[in-house]
């Protein structure tokens, strides 16, 4: 159950800090989807639209949505056309919320694009996303300031079907107080209790982001949550090994694993996840329900909380959005 590895000393990072809650949503709120990485499924899109109506909000496509590189087939689209989406959506008044359509692989490539400065002065929206968008997450965390949600996407196959993940999500957006007490089928790996700020995603996207100017040098005094999709063990165990040689996970107060859908069958992941991550001497909850699974729960990312590993559950100690704007 060791995750020691040498490591040169260095300076103690800060704590992360609570980030700005944007406003919740309201009936009627205009909601724009972006397509950031990976090509998007027409059909399955329009089932996540209808959806959305449902739900009295107003969604709009952005122009590139349903694009396609011309080169490499697993992009949405060019990277400028793909970041102009994301910017242009962000900075009209007129949206609330920018969701993302789905994930795959994209988002590295066009981060650097988006002007960050704009952004910025186009005050606090909601983000919603996992997968790949765990790039956009830690930007948003970093150049913004901003909570964010990492949560099902508008043409995720899993979030169409499953009536569960779609009313987590929608008591997210509108009502927050109602789910502040996140509960999953997770148990311990290793039992406590710990008080933090959340952050995460997929384990390889955060592993991409070491050594990147700007990007974050700890996940000290967090909450991490942490899942991955169709990795094999070894590189599980490469890429945690990797977190934990850079320092990255020195003074992490605790840590949520979700989903390792198509991974090497789980025992063997589990093992591995002990191994590397028991070390830390902080609880661990597995099996928390977030990620590339049925029914994935909406976490937000930023709030301070405290996660009990024994009993499953996350306690945030705010909604995780703001009052609507008057």
């Amino acid at each position: 159950m060791s995750a020691g590895v040498g490591r040169a000393s260095r300076p103690a990072p800060a704590s992360v800090p609570p980030l700005v809650r944007p406003p919740r949503l309201v009936p009627g709120a205009r909601v724009a989807v972006v397509a950031p990485s990976g090509p998007v499924p027409e059909d399955r899109l329009e089932a996540g639209l209808d959806l959305l109506r449902g739900w009295d909000l107003d969604p709009v496509v952005a122009p590139h949505v349903l694009d396609r590189h011309g080169e490499f087939g697993y992009l949405a689209g060019a990277d400028a056309d793909r970041a102009r989406d994301l910017e242009r959506a962000w900075c009209d008044p007129s949206v609330s919320a920018v969701f993302c359509a789905r994930g795959g692989y994209g988002a590295a490539r066009m981060v650097e694009l988006l002007d960050w400065d704009a952004m910025r002065a186009a005050g606090p929206k909601v983000f919603l996303g996992f997968s790949d968008i765990t790039t956009l997450h830690e930007a948003f965390a970093r150049r913004l300031g901003l909570v964010t949600l990492h949560g099902p996407m508008v043409a995720g196959a899993d979030f169409l079907k499953n009536a569960r993940a779609q009313e987590q999500l929608r008591l997210t957006l509108f009502e927050p107080e109602a789910v502040q007490i996140i509960a999953s089928p997770g148990r311990a790996l290793v039992g406590g209790r710990a008080h933090g700020v959340t952050l995460g995603g997929c384990l390889s996207l955060l592993s991409a982001d070491l050594g990147v100017p700007g990007a974050r040098v700890s996940a000290r005094g967090g909450l991490l949550f942490l899942e991955d999709t169709g990795e094999e063990t070894y590189r599980i165990d490469r890429v945690l090994t990797q977190l934990l040689r850079a320092g990255w996970l020195d003074g992490v107060a605790g840590v949520a694993l979700g989903s390792w859908e198509e991974c090497d069958p789980y025992d063997a992941v589990r093992a591995v996840l002990l191994d590397r991550l028991g070390g830390l001497g902080v609880p661990i909850v597995e099996e928390f329900g977030f990620g590339h699974c049925d029914g994935a729960l909406t976490v937000p990312f930023g709030i301070p909380g405290e996660l009990d590993a024994d009993a499953g559950t996350l306690r945030l100690d705010a909604p995780a959005l703001a009052a609507a704007r008057g």
